[in-house]
């Protein structure tokens, strides 16, 4: 069922159900409106016919007036009761019919429902009181007639009414449709380009023009895509690096093995030897960067991000020791104050950033090596600091792209590390800052610092 269809359901249920209770407030106030309309004909003709008493020779006589039978008239379907008694319920005048009367009550119309001729009626009943020398005592008028005329008239007041709401609600369901269905115009022309669009193309969708509720929902769409967009490209950038830097060191591997089968001098094999040792070294390193690489971004993506000390960061990496392993001699200081410095981010993405940050300067920076963790103003930083020349210029305008390495770089460097930094402070809000001061060369990830953070 399309949304315009359930949409256009609940409008009509909405107008079904006012519908229905508008026809039972107007079936109610329509027979209230016929009711009091005849009570008033039933309550004229019963004091015409009062006014006509008068005493003769100590008796009440009537005198039926004309007016009052031409107002019962105005129901002519109607049968009619009339009946005048004097002192003691004693007859006067009228019709001998049998009916049930309410009992004596206070002075006034007396209106009360009984059966006229095996037929719903409705009478009235006045007293009129005479006190004369020849005649002292109460008469009463009872005037009624059958309920058709009432039936009658409720029936034409409900029908008058209703018609005009039947038709109004059949006019209101055509500009409802026609007002639901321009709503969901801007959905049918979204269905229409995401159908149109190629399977490859996650570029956001413009919501210039849209309505502000669907502009929300293209929004969180549009997101969405971006994080599937930066994924498939991560896959596809991964594949591209893989098969362009694995090929060449493969190939001159497969060379080194082949020349080897050749070689009969015992040195000539050794060197052999270890230029493809050093070959498979260099292509495990190559590996293990390219699958970091990918494993964090798509961790900055996916993995939920937590409330972290870079102080802890930075203390887990001089804990781990691997700089006695690419650097037995070098020097590693840890620097970190006693306040926190707390960002949201990914832990696993952070530790992988300040391991390649840690190794670049092992590999490449000249001793003593610090690492530490400080707040700076609205920001916190991760950084590693040597005593060498840092980065050369040429590399530092383009810090961060993949394989970017100079000429006074090892043959076991890659040139991946800091686009994996690049990539988590990028991911979480931040960016990479270099410094010079006093001789020293210093690399910072630099993040937001926590709200939640203490300063």
């Amino acid at each position: 069922m399309s949304l315009a269809s359930r949409v256009l359901a609940a409008v009509l249920a909405l107008l079904l159900a006012g519908g229905v209770c508008a026809a039972f407030w107007t079936l109610y106030n329509g027979r209230i409106a016929a009711e009091k309309s005849y009570d008033r004909i039933l309550l004229g003709a019963a004091s015409d016919i009062a006014e006509s008493i008068r005493v003769q020779r100590g008796a009440p006589v009537v005198d039926l007036p004309v007016s009052a039978f031409q107002l019962l008239a105005q129901a002519p379907d109607d049968r009619i009761h009339y009946a005048v008694r004097g002192p003691g319920g004693r007859f006067i005048t009228g019709l001998q019919t049998s009916h049930r009367e309410p009992g004596r009550t206070a002075a006034g119309p007396v209106y009360f429902d009984s059966e006229l001729q095996g037929e719903d009626a409705r009478f009235v009943r006045i007293t009129r009181r005479f006190a004369e020398r020849d005649f002292s005592g109460e008469v009463t008028v009872t005037v009624g007639q059958t309920l058709l005329a009432r039936q009658a008239m409720a029936l034409e007041l409900v029908t008058g009414a209703l018609v005009p709401m039947v038709l109004a609600g059949g006019v209101l369901m055509i500009l409802a449709w026609a007002v639901i269905r321009s709503a969901m115009r801007p959905l049918d022309t979204l269905s229409e380009e995401f159908s149109a669009r190629d399977p490859q193309d996650l570029t956001p969708v413009s919501t210039e023009g849209l309505p502000r509720e669907l502009g929300v929902l293209l929004a969180g769409m549009n997101r969405f895509m971006g994080r599937i967009d930066r994924q498939v490209e991560g896959m596809r950038t991964l594949i591209s690096d893989s098969a362009h830097q694995l090929r060449t060191p493969v190939a001159a591997i497969r060379v080194q093995a082949e020349s080897l089968l050749e070689q009969e001098d015992g040195p000539a094999r050794d060197r052999s030897l270890a230029r493809i040792l050093a070959r498979t070294r260099s292509l495990g390193t190559l590996l293990d960067k390219l699958l970091s690489r990918a494993l964090v971004i798509h961790r900055t993506e996916s993995a939920p991000r937590e409330v972290l000390d870079l102080r802890e960061v930075a203390l887990e990496l001089v804990e781990a020791s691997d700089h006695e392993v690419l650097a037995p001699d070098a020097e590693l200081r840890l620097m970190i104050g006693e306040g926190p410095v707390m960002v949201r981010a990914d832990g696993f993405s952070l530790r992988e950033a300040g391991r390649n940050l840690l190794v670049n300067a092992l590999k490449h920076g000249q001793a003593p090596v610090a690492i530490g963790a400080s707040v700076q103003g609205k920001e916190a930083t991760l950084w590693v600091e040597d005593s060498g020349p840092g980065i050369p210029p040429q590399i530092e305008g383009s810090l961060g792209a993949r394989f970017q390495r100079s000429t006074a770089s090892r043959e076991d460097s890659v040139g991946i590390g800091l686009s994996i930094v690049v990539a988590t402070a990028e991911a979480f809000g931040g960016h990479v800052d270099t410094a010079r001061t006093d001789g020293r060369f210093r690399i910072m990830l630099v993040l937001p610092l926590c709200p939640e953070a203490p300063t």
